[in-house]
């Protein structure tokens, strides 16, 4: 039988993030920035290792959020039913002279 050329499934597009830096958006004020360690699918969730939680504020303004604070929330797992908004962070190198 010939493989199927299938899409990928949100499991392996989130695999492929394991090690990054990543930001989760919980809803419009609330959220977590931390290292993705792993993903799971009998319980759906994901990792998170030396996580913050933040809080993210707009004004008229401003009207794009941006992180108003943050706080140690340490190791957690977060269910994917919860997640608003998934985001990668780009690494910063920093360049030797």
């Amino acid at each position: 039988m010939p493989a199927q050329n299938l899409p990928p499934s949100v499991f392996h597009m989130l695999e492929r993030n394991i090690g990054k830096r990543v930001r989760i958006i919980i809803d419009s004020a609330y959220g977590y920035e931390g290292t993705l360690e792993a993903v799971t699918q009998e319980l759906a969730g994901i990792w998170l290792s030396e996580a913050d939680a933040i809080i993210l504020r707009a004004t008229l303004a401003q009207p794009i959020p941006q992180i108003a604070s943050k706080e140690e929330a340490g190791d957690l797992y977060l269910n994917l039913k919860e997640i608003q908004r998934f985001e990668v962070l780009q690494q910063t190198q920093s360049r030797q002279r």
